[in-house]
């Protein structure tokens, strides 16, 4: 599908203006023809997207999204605005976006918001037309290539990681004055089910050839993740099993606090990263005062 080219000055007003009509008009403090001028928005447009406010239960940002024909915009000003601060937020450390997945974020920013929209359900991907006309909304946005090494330096323990690191480091710690308890290092490894050797077995002595009976398995590689701050206080780890059932005999033995996830895989994906993540929040407890690098 080629690019959608506007052919009409129709609904120029911002989504902003228009949801403070509606919340004006939703509490009772303005008429519909006051807010309409107070905040320079039509009329008739206000009171259609009151009305369905009122029927849908909607809030005055959900009701305020624009619509031309087909062509709707998902998100409010506001919501875009904190889509593009996230965007740069990550690309200064070092986890800049693509398209594609800039349009994989959008999908499932809307689907766990319950914003309505008309995105690709199969990809689950937004479609060609939103990217281009978020980029066009957002002009100092830029597509860029990033340096042939910076991904393969980011990665290594070397020389422009570690001042990337510290830079990063510096001007958080700047600004929020981070206590050792405040600062935590994550990292991910992999342990094999399976041993690599053999244990020693008594045997008659002189015999030169010993045997043993091994498992047929090559081994389990299941992954854990594990995280310590600066004050040397570990957080519970936790483990990826590659398999779909849960098996709490696999958790004997274990860490006190640590737990499991299940993945195919057995490695760390975004949905078990997200179950590691709240289980990081509740534990180092992190608030406006308190915050944790």
């Amino acid at each position: 599908m080629g690019r959608y080219q506007r052919k009409t000055d129709r609904q120029s007003w911002s989504q902003e203006s228009m949801a403070g009509a509606i919340q004006e008009v939703l509490e009772g403090n303005m008429g519909y023809r006051r807010a309409s001028k107070a905040y320079s928005v039509p009329q008739t447009t206000l009171e259609r997207k009151v009305k369905e406010a009122r029927q849908k239960k909607l809030s005055s940002e959900a009701a305020a999204v624009k619509m031309l024909g087909r062509y709707k915009t998902v998100f409010s000003e506001a919501q875009e605005k904190e889509f593009v601060q996230h965007l740069i937020h990550l690309e200064e450390r070092l986890f800049g976006f693509t398209l594609s997945d800039l349009r994989t974020l959008a999908f499932e920013l809307a689907e766990k918001n319950n914003i309505p929209h008309v995105f690709n359900t199969e990809k689950r991907m937004a479609g060609k037309d939103w990217l281009y006309g978020f980029l066009k909304r957002h002009p100092k946005l830029a597509l860029r290539y990033p340096e042939k090494t910076s991904i393969a330096r980011a990665k290594g323990f070397n020389r422009v990681a570690i001042n990337a690191f510290f830079d990063l480091l510096d001007s958080l710690y700047s600004k929020y004055k981070f206590s050792p308890n405040d600062i935590y290092n994550a990292d991910e490894t992999g342990i094999l089910t399976v041993a690599n050797k053999p244990s020693k077995v008594l045997a008659l002595r002189g015999k030169k050839q010993v045997g043993t009976l091994t498992s047929a398995e090559r081994g389990v590689l299941v992954t854990a993740e594990t995280c310590v701050n600066a004050a040397g206080n570990f957080l519970p780890p936790m483990f990826v099993f590659p398999r779909k059932k849960e098996n709490p005999l696999l958790m004997n033995d274990a860490p006190p606090g640590s737990f499991a996830v299940y993945h195919e895989s057995g490695w760390i994906n975004k949905e078990t990263f997200l179950v590691w993540f709240k289980k990081f929040i509740e534990h180092s407890n992190p608030d406006q005062k308190s915050r944790c690098c």
